[in-house]
């Protein structure tokens, strides 16, 4: 059984930053990506990042060049920098995985952006 746990979410002021993680388990076959979502409320779950199994990463145009996506293959580990933040970064952040075996999220964690 795969199983996605994010942490690191939590409330910070407006410039501050955060580190999220996702603590990947259980087999999944094949690793095709692994990607960070995030959604608001009244909002549609949002891709935020991705990184391939090569480690091509790219990035939702609003995030770049304040979030640095990685991750620690031997580990299972997959990483969100979040520097900079905004109010309009405020969301519930889902880690998500896809492999040969399906796609697969984790229960999510809350960050909130005071301004």
């Amino acid at each position: 059984q795969v199983q996605l746990v994010e942490s690191g979410g939590g409330l910070v002021q407006a410039g501050g930053s955060l580190r999220l993680s996702c603590a990947a388990s259980g087999s999944f076959g094949r690793l095709n990506l692994m990607a960070w979502y995030r959604q608001a409320p009244g909002n549609e779950r949002q891709w935020v990042a991705y990184i391939t199994s090569g480690g091509s990463t790219n990035y939702l145009d609003s995030v770049k060049g304040r979030f640095t996506i990685s991750r620690d293959n031997a580990k299972n580990m997959l990483y969100l920098q979040m520097d900079s933040l905004k109010p309009e970064d405020a969301a519930v952040y889902y880690c998500n995985l896809q492999a040969s075996s399906g796609t697969y999220w984790g229960q999510g964690t809350q960050v909130t952006v005071s301004s």
